[in-house]
């Protein structure tokens, strides 16, 4: 008999600076302090959740251009991520600032297919792996060829950095944990969902990917879509909402077992 577990997944993306509740109707819409308390109630209240982000926290507010970036690292270090990955917008401010960006986050950034044309390394790491309930989940982080048109604006992009192609990026990392009892792999996309659907149709089977969380096209959906074997789930935009996975996990097989999935409105 299969050995069954529980998984909560939370997931936002395209954030955009996007920090204040609206007034609408007589109650509080979306904002961060409402976000973080539906974020911080569930993980209360459940077993096992993990808060996943896809991308582009940066842009799209007064106080986020202000600051460039750094007050939305600090209020998302306040709301504790478990993993983000990196959006287009986060090189708005340059590449040099990002990694400064980086350095002052106190959750991780992954991204696997940004290289330096320098030391041919990876700009950030390319996955991360979390524990919980004895199992252990593997997020990698890809991004589409969007972010190099950032190259125009920063020199150093154009000089330094260069994009690897993501199927083949991400195979090397599941490559790399095969000898690792990884219960649920995870790629963590800001491609959009076309490109995720394209992306989910090239990767190997044997690589083990069970789901995409992506962003970048701001799609709002009814219900995850599959393909490939491959569920694939983005949460629109903002703070107003995010996704819910309710994963069954069967950990001897490393596989989804059942999942049950939600758009949440985030009010009070």
């Amino acid at each position: 008999m299969a050995k069954i577990k529980k998984l909560i997944l939370l997931h936002s993306n395209d954030l955009h600076g996007d920090f204040l509740a609206e007034e609408m109707e007589g109650k509080y819409v979306g904002g961060v302090s409402l976000l973080s308390g539906y974020v911080k109630q569930t993980k209360q209240a459940e077993e096992n959740v993990i808060y996943a982000i896809a991308g582009d926290l940066f842009r799209g507010s007064v106080i986020d251009e202000e600051y460039l970036g750094i007050s939305t690292v600090e209020i998302m270090n306040m709301l504790s991520p478990d993993v983000v990955t990196i959006g287009n917008h986060e090189f708005d401010y340059g590449m040099a600032h990002l990694l400064f960006a980086e350095r002052c986050a106190k959750f991780p950034f992954i991204n696997a297919n940004l290289y330096s044309k320098v030391n041919e390394a990876r700009l950030f790491p390319p996955c991360k792996v979390i524990e919980t309930g004895g199992m252990k989940v593997l997020f990698i982080g890809v991004v589409s060829d969007i972010v190099m048109a950032q190259a125009k604006k920063d020199p150093l992009m154009d000089t330094y950095v260069y994009l690897r192609d993501a199927a083949r990026e991400i195979g090397k990392v599941c490559n790399a944990y095969r000898s690792t009892d990884i219960d649920l792999t995870v790629v963590l996309s800001h491609i959009g969902i076309e490109e995720d659907r394209a992306l989910a149709k090239n990767l190997d089977p044997a690589w083990g990917v069970d789901m995409i969380i992506g962003g970048h096209s701001h799609t709002f959906m009814e219900q995850p879509i599959e393909e490939n074997g491959i569920v694939i789930a983005h949460a629109g935009t903002g703070v107003d909402a995010l996704g819910r996975f309710e994963i069954m996990i069967d950990t001897d097989d490393n596989c989804i077992a059942s999942y049950n999935w939600s758009f949440v409105p985030i009010n009070n």
